[in-house]
């Protein structure tokens, strides 16, 4: 699962199959009621909607919370764009707060999708079609009513000319058609997928009245038409976009969003070097900093405001699991093809000194691709994962069946460098005059670490340090964001930082992530170029399993073929976000189970008045 806040975020993804899907511009005679199939205001994936019908509000909400005020925050880089649906150009920052969409997910389920611009929804028993009914007071901004014909418009327009990740996200939906003029039926080419109606759910609805004399492909820094609770109000190209919150946004009274987007304006502000966004926010010129950095976190606010609380920090908790981050082999380059020298690379890393030297012990290191949850492999595998992992055990590494993970590995650098050299000797390398070459060719093994955050260096040199005990010469490339993205989509680097969210019920974007189909397409997911069919068959277990049972076990066999084919060098996760604000917001207590939603905050008037009236006194 993957909700629309990620999709615009996440690099877009593309698959090889047809780009349209059949859709009927004009009504038909088949309404869903008469399928005998009730109509209900939200769907679970497993469970029950934790929320009735007549609810009053999301229960991690404010209703009586005060709307106005602003918030500031910064942005990384640059942008050149307003449409964050096309692989052309780098949008900016919040533009998915200008679109609504089917149906919004709750902060406190694991995967509930409540309607939005859904009315009410039709899902067949077995999941063969659902229909859509809107609501008749949806609008755009314009004051143009949402109609089916524009959900079907918006459908096709992201699947034809949208990323490619929308042709893979929504592959198994057969077609599109409009019932009645507030109603759409989707029909599946399949009933495999159990999470399918929930993400297509999370569909943005697109104006067809403002884009159909428009070419959609083309990156444009317009202030775009949207229906959702703000729309832009200012563009600055590469420094500045601004928000703001819509008056007579249609659908502010819905249970759904009570309480929710309180703010006024909501400022992205651009800078290329963190260390500067930094600044700014304890000079005052920004309101909230969302901290990446252990030893920010612990050193850089050492400043009067945080002392008299004029600045606060909070960590919101979150449930989801802490996903993977690491370094990601690009495993296309052919010195990067063989298991055993990803493995010897991963060796070379050492995580407990970073985490002593530089992270002030504040990370837990990742072992997992689901890390933090009961989808994470441990031990030698379970009946279910054996069940799924034995019809492919000609193809797979022994390991996976008889060695428990975590992995064993010496806890010392130095028996691990060893380990290390002993691996590469067995991949056909040695060293040779102090460096590590390949006995066939002659050719050193170098290595690029590409990266578009200075910050990365100090945490990237201590293993290049340790590589180069292995005889290894490696280097560090930092470029723009927009370079950086560029080199991406073409898959131009060795080695770079990647992440791999997850969810609490992963689904169809894992195929985004692991699949041959995505190993070789242009902005694909599959950043280390995964071309396994054993993968690609546990994917396809994971998305079809239709009982809690079955994912978790589906999940732990593809965590365990991931692991032992060592495509990334794991890094380290914190299960919360780290925020620093500037004292003049509130929010509801306790914080949502699963995510943090900062939707639900709001400017305190007093509060924002003195805070104020401080920040101008330090300028």
């Amino acid at each position: 699962m993957a909700g629309f806040r990620w999709l615009l975020a996440a690099a877009a993804l593309a698959l090889t199959i047809p780009l349209s899907a059949p859709v009927s511009a004009q009504p038909t005679e088949t309404p869903g009621q008469s399928a005998g199939v009730p109509t209900v205001h939200a769907i679970a994936l497993y469970d029950d909607p934790a929320l009735p019908a007549d609810f009053d509000h999301l229960p991690y909400a404010n209703p009586a919370a005060p709307k106005g005020g602003t918030l500031r925050r910064a942005a990384n880089g640059s942008f050149d764009s307003t449409n964050p649906f096309i692989i052309q150009g780098t949008p900016a920052d919040g533009l998915n707060q200008i679109y609504d969409t089917l149906m919004e997910s709750s902060a406190d389920e694991p995967f509930t999708m409540y309607g939005l611009l859904a009315g009410g929804i039709r899902l067949d028993p077995d999941r063969h079609w659902m229909e859509i009914d809107l609501r008749p007071e949806a609008r755009f901004h314009d004051g143009t009513p949402v109609t089916a014909e524009d959900v079907v418009y918006s459908f096709r327009l992201l699947r034809d000319k949208g990323s490619p990740f929308y042709r893979a996200y929504y592959a198994s939906v057969e077609s599109a058609s409009v019932l009645s003029e507030r109603t759409v039926r989707f029909t599946f080419s399949n009933n495999q997928s159990r999470e399918l109606p929930l993400i297509l759910g999370q569909l943005p609805v697109l104006p067809k009245h403002y884009w159909q004399d428009k070419d959609f492909t083309k990156p444009t820094l317009d202030k775009l038409l949207g229906s959702g609770p703000y729309e832009i109000d200012e563009v600055d190209p590469g420094r500045r976009i601004v928000y703001r919150r819509v008056d007579d946004y249609w659908g502010r009274d819905l249970p759904l969003n009570r309480g929710r987007y309180n703010i006024d304006r909501l400022v992205y502000d651009y800078f290329r070097d963190q260390s500067v966004a930094l600044e700014a926010f304890l000079a005052g010129a920004l309101d909230m900093r969302i901290e990446s950095s252990a030893k920010n976190w612990a050193t850089a606010y050492d400043t009067p405001a945080v002392e008299d609380g004029a600045i606060q920090r909070v960590i919101v908790p979150d449930g989801q699991p802490a996903g993977m981050q690491g370094y990601v082999f690009n495993t296309r380059r052919d010195k990067l093809s063989d298991p055993r020298v990803r493995r010897a690379l991963g060796l070379a890393f050492d995580f407990d000194w970073l985490n002593q030297h530089l992270f002030y012990g504040a990370y837990q290191r990742t072992e997992s691709f689901f890390q933090n949850s009961e989808m994470a492999a441990t031990g030698l595998p379970s009946d279910g994962e054996l069940d799924l992992l034995a019809p492919h055990r000609d193809q797979l590494p022994a390991a996976v069946f008889d060695q428990p993970l975590p992995m064993s590995r010496p806890e010392a650098l130095r028996p691990r460098l060893r380990q290390a050299l002993e691996l590469l000797r067995e991949a056909g390398y040695d060293v040779r005059g102090g460096r590590l070459v390949n006995l066939e060719t002659g050719q050193p093994f170098t290595l690029e670490f590409l990266l578009y955050d200075s910050q990365w260096e100090r945490i990237t040199q201590p293993f290049i340090r340790n590589l180069e005990r292995l005889g290894i010469q490696s280097k560090i490339r930092v470029v723009d964001v927009n370079q950086y993205l560029d080199r991406l989509r073409h898959f131009q680097f060795d080695m770079i930082v990647g992440s791999f969210p997850q969810s609490a019920n992963p689904g169809n974007e894992q195929r985004d992530f692991w699949t041959s189909d995505y190993a070789d397409v242009p902005q694909s997911r599959n950043l280390a170029g995964v071309r396994d069919p054993v993968v690609d068959a546990l994917v396809d277990e994971l998305i079809q399993a239709d009982d809690r049972e079955t994912l978790d076990a589906a999940s732990r066999a593809l965590d365990r073929v991931l692991r032992w084919g060592f495509y990334v060098v794991p890094q380290w996760n914190f299960d919360g976000t780290r925020v620093a604000v500037w004292n003049k917001f509130d929010y509801p207590r306790p914080f949502p189970r699963y995510t943090p939603d900062f939707t639900v905050w709001w400017v305190d008037p007093d509060r924002a008045q003195a805070v104020t009236a401080r920040q101008r006194g330090q300028e």
